[in-house]
Order: structure tokens, then sequence, then C-alpha cells
């Protein structure tokens, strides 16, 4: 059985997450650590991203350097840039 500990935050921030661990059919405890497991470190970010840039390498045949990796553009935020443009255009064709 894992060891339990307590965690002191404000009612208020109690009450919601009690709220939102009751309609999902949870504990609060069981909440917590499903938000808990879903939060990566600064180290598993790291990991993750040094494993995704050697499949590129190794798979795509991409040559970039770290530097070069981290000096680019952030693909996903200008995706998502544009999705959001598209929508807006799209509710002001239909508006």
């Amino acid at each position: 059985m894992a060891e339990n500990t307590t965690i002191q935050v404000s009612r208020r921030a109690r009450d919601h997450l009690a709220q939102v661990a009751k309609e999902r059919g949870m504990t609060l405890g069981q909440l917590v650590e499903q938000l808990a497991s879903e939060q990566p470190t600064a180290e598993q970010i790291a990991e993750r991203v040094a494993a995704t840039r050697a499949v590129l390498r190794e798979r795509l045949g991409c040559t970039l350097s770290d530097e070069e990796f981290a000096d680019g553009p952030n693909v996903l935020a200008n995706i998502y840039a544009m999705a959001a443009e598209k929508t807006r255009a799209l509710r002001e064709d239909a508006a």
C-alpha cells in the first residue's frame, strides 16, 4: 500500500477538486494521483525531447543540431494559430 501524506490547499480548491472527483466517479486522492501522473517534470520533458530528436535523426535523416532545433520555429504553436485563424474565418463566413 502506498504511503499517504497531506497536501494543504485552500478550502475552495479542495471543494472544487472534490466535485471534479465525484463527477468522475473517483476519490479525491485518486484524482490528485491522476493529475500528478499527467504532469511531466522538466527532466521528463527533456528526455522526451531528446528521444524525439533521436527518432527524427535516425528515421528521417534529420541533420539538425540540438541548437538548431531549439532556435527553430514552434511548429505546434504555428499549427494551432493557423487552426484558430481558420476557425475564426469559418465563423465569420457563417455569420
